[in-house]
């Protein structure tokens, strides 16, 4: 019993020790850009394309509102402006109310009703890809662009490679950087002399949580690639 115990007690050491390895080098990393350039690159790794598409294809994220599907729905109605002929497919699972809002998104952003279609079959990208191969099959040898998030850029466009799309191309819904001075007056605010003044310190004050944050989106979509190799699906 006692060896036992002595197992679990240093496998849980051990344990402790590599999440505390990996907790500070994720710390270290939000201090740098790499996080910014790992997303960006599952962004824009596999998307570029130069045809005039002949579908835009939109992959919903969450409810509306929601950041996701709003960033989305935005590049999906700047596409649909630009390719006036192109037409526009939802993929999101059945939600009436939450497809129904989307629709009134793009059409208050100047898409004609007339050139949206919906697709409510597939909770995830591998059945969105196969049901869309399957419905609407003449796509395949179609000229499509996929609008999702930029993390999920590179296991999309690879999953509708597999499903058969022969003509794929991707926009990513990148947010658009703020270029203003956030900067502030320390002493002016109130700042209290124990406190650091970070006033001036962007990094510190946004950069690193952002990256953080940004570093866990990548880390799961590196195991979701991983999953859909192991699949078979990309």
């Amino acid at each position: 019993m006692q060896q036992v115990l002595s197992v679990i007690k240093k496998t849980f050491r051990w344990l402790i020790l590599v999440l505390g390895a990996f907790a500070l080098l994720l710390s270290i990393l939000a201090f740098t850009s790499i996080p910014y350039d790992i997303s960006r690159w599952l962004g824009t790794s596999e998307s570029t394309y130069t045809f005039e598409p002949d579908a835009i294809v939109f992959l919903g994220g969450s409810g509306m509102p929601s950041e996701a599907n709003l960033m989305r729905l935005y590049y999906t109605s700047y596409l649909a402006v630009q390719y006036p002929h192109a037409k526009v497919i939802i993929l999101h699972p059945k939600d009436t109310a939450t497809i129904a809002d989307m629709r009134s998104e793009l059409m208050l952003r100047k898409v004609d009703s007339t050139r949206i279609w919906i697709e409510k079959r597939g909770t995830n990208t591998r059945e969105q890809a196969l049901t869309l191969a399957q419905d609407y099959n003449e796509l395949l040898s179609q000229n499509i662009v996929l609008v999702t998030s930029s993390e999920n850029m590179r296991r999309t466009v690879k999953t509708f490679r597999k499903a058969g799309f022969l003509h794929v191309g991707g926009q990513s819904s990148f947010e658009t950087a703020m270029f203003a001075d956030l900067s502030f007056d320390f002493k002016k605010a109130g700042g209290k002399v124990l406190v650091p003044d970070v006033s001036s310190n962007m990094a510190l004050r946004y950069n690193f949580w952002n990256y953080l944050k940004l570093e866990i989106t990548c880390l799961r979509e590196f195991i979701a690639l991983g999953y859909y190799q192991l699949n078979g699906w990309i």
